[in-house]
């Protein structure tokens, strides 16, 4: 098991699915999890497991689909926590609707959060990250399961996206000593992400 201890690991969308299953690994293994959701809901429920488990977590409010919440929320982890070490993009929304019937602000909400939230994270994170001369972004793309959703046209364009986002994004950041991987989402996610580390 991969050591992490006293590591930051900031988690966008930790309050459900794959972000929360992250969430609770990262913090087994010694990290100290900064939660992000745009609702306290579900993150808050997931912070006070992780802590009750005797990890350490503490949860951020931010929608990092628009500029000024994604620099708060780097900003405030920044000055809470004392850095940024890894990164998981995985805060996602995913209309179930036709493209012919699809209204408007459901697609653009869709790429907004999916791949430009995404960007917004990785150029906040990614400075912090330049600064310190390392670090590691770990963005959560549609796994092979999933290419063949019925109505999932826009979440799958957007996560189509983050896939060249990811490569794009490792080509210029790895000279800073920054890696920046595209991780499918499966069952198989948290043996995924830590394998991906360690080979790091």
């Amino acid at each position: 098991m991969i050591d992490l201890k006293d590591k930051v690991v900031l988690i966008t969308g930790a309050g459900k699915g794959a972000g929360r299953a992250l969430a609770q690994a990262f913090a087994e293994r010694g990290a100290f999890v900064a939660a992000n959701d745009i609702s306290p809901n579900n993150v808050d429920e997931v912070v006070s497991e992780i802590i009750a488990h005797g990890g350490k977590a503490r949860a951020y409010i931010e929608d990092i689909a628009k500029k000024v919440g994604a620099q708060a929320l780097v900003k405030t982890v920044e000055d809470e926590l004392g850095g940024i070490d890894i990164l998981v993009n995985h805060a996602a929304v995913e209309p179930h609707s036709s493209l012919l019937n699809m209204d408007e602000w459901d697609w653009h909400r869709t790429l907004d959060v999916n791949l430009t939230g995404a960007f917004l994270m990785i150029q906040s994170v990614g400075r912090v990250m330049r600064a310190k001369g390392q670090g590691a972004i770990l963005n959560i793309v549609a796994g092979a399961g999933e290419g063949s959703k019925k109505e999932a046209g826009a979440y799958l364009s957007s996560k189509a996206g983050l896939v060249e986002l990811s490569r794009q994004a490792d080509q210029e950041l790895s000279p800073h000593g920054i890696r920046v991987y595209a991780i499918e989402n499966s069952v198989d996610i948290v043996k995924d992400v830590m394998s991906t580390l360690e080979a790091k």
